[in-house]
């Protein structure tokens, strides 16, 4: 099965069909600026990745919005992807791999890319750094914004009461907070050993925590 380029390849498990990329033409790119940002819930992560990547004409990858386009067009990738979500399964990390190459390998235009909140987990991490050898891309800044809990989950409160939702109350998110934690841990640490990682203190008005970021890139 081939599309766009990507040779694909399925292999039959007992719990169904596991979907992975077996093999990928090589191509180098000259992305000038490249960036993975990382920030717990209400920390303004969403509002930061959405300025920089205007400000220096970054390719803004967000691993939810790109799933989510993938269903919707229909794409091979997203079908793949659309019968894990309908079954209510987790979609595989090669499958969510295999459409940040499509996205990335599309825009060339960008002088780079944001990788919004991913990778998540620790085997994400090592995936996509086997997806940067292979694409040759090899500077990548890690930028994580910080506050304190306490901090977080007031804001996520009054957002909650401001916009009517019910998911923001004190129990709810204090567990949100704390799989953030769990997941970003085991991250944190395999990118502090390998590329470094920046923290920028979120305490701040959106313009200044945007100042804090760019002084430190």
């Amino acid at each position: 099965m081939k599309s766009g380029g990507v040779r694909l390849r399925f292999m039959a498990q007992s719990n169904g069909v596991f979907f992975f990329a077996n093999s990928f033409p090589r191509r180098q790119f000259t992305y000038s600026m490249n960036l993975i940002l990382f920030g717990p819930p209400g920390v303004g992560k969403g509002t930061q990745a959405v300025r920089l990547a205007a400000a220096h004409n970054l390719l803004h990858v967000s691993t939810g919005d790109i799933l989510r386009t993938a269903i919707a067009e229909g794409t091979p990738l997203g079908n793949v992807a659309k019968s894990f979500v309908e079954s209510g399964g987790l979609v595989p990390d090669d499958i969510i791999i295999g459409l940040v190459r499509e996205v990335l390998e599309a825009k060339d235009s960008a002088k780079g890319f944001l990788l919004d909140g991913f990778p998540r987990t620790l085997e994400q991490a090592r995936a996509l750094d086997n997806l940067f050898r292979e694409l040759g891309i090899s500077d990548v800044q890690i930028v994580m914004i910080t506050a304190p809990d306490r901090e977080l989950t007031d804001r996520m409160v009054r957002r909650g009461l401001e916009q009517g939702r019910a998911d923001d109350n004190v129990d709810t998110i204090r567990h949100r907070l704390e799989v953030y934690y769990k997941q970003t841990s085991p991250v944190k640490e395999y990118y502090e050993k390998t590329r470094g990682v920046k923290q920028v203190d979120g305490l701040a008005s959106i313009e200044e925590v945007t100042e804090r970021i760019e002084k430190i890139l």
